[in-house]
């Protein structure tokens, strides 16, 4: 008498070579590492966008914003919160996404309003090519009355700044 179906060793052989497959997807794919690029990626949109509101007050007032002492924007002697609305400009200044972390907009005095610097934190630092120092801070951050260089809530790796220099 013939049976239909499997050993029990042929059904341990097929979950064991599924669970190899599986094992090796995971790590190719590697989620956390995509998880990090994502963030990333949607920190340096953000920073582009707020740039181009810095761009935008600067052709109507000839200057850019100064700071506060918590490296945020100050219009008209009021300090704009990250994630504040700044019309006409941007609908919502943006705030850093990673749990913890803070975007730094800097306008050093002694530029007159002329200049401005952005940081922010990548997740991926060194892997990142886009990094500042292979994802040490920026060197812009050694200047005297310059942030600290973990003023972003970690290293502050990445930068942007106002034509003029560079983070």
């Amino acid at each position: 008498m013939k049976r239909n179906g499997f050993t029990l060793v042929e059904l341990v052989v097929a979950i064991a070579v599924l669970g190899v497959l599986a094992v090796g997807a995971i790590t190719i794919l590697n989620p956390v590492e995509q998880i990090r690029k994502s963030t990333d990626t949607k920190k340096k949109a953000e920073l582009a966008q707020f740039q181009r509101a810095l761009e935008l007050y600067y052709q109507d007032a000839g200057r850019y914003p100064a700071s506060s002492a918590n490296y945020r924007i100050v219009v008209n002697a009021t300090t704009l919160n990250w994630g504040a609305t700044w019309q006409p400009y941007i609908s919502k200044i943006p705030t850093d996404p990673s749990p913890g972390k803070s975007y730094v907009y800097y306008s050093p005095p002694a530029s007159n309003g002329q200049t401005y610097y952005l940081y922010a934190t990548l997740e991926r630092g060194a892997k990142d090519p886009q990094a500042c120092n292979a994802g040490s801070a920026c060197t812009s951050l050694s200047g005297a009355g310059f942030p600290a260089s973990n003023a972003c809530g970690g290293t502050c790796n990445f930068g942007v700044a106002s034509a003029n220099v560079s983070p």
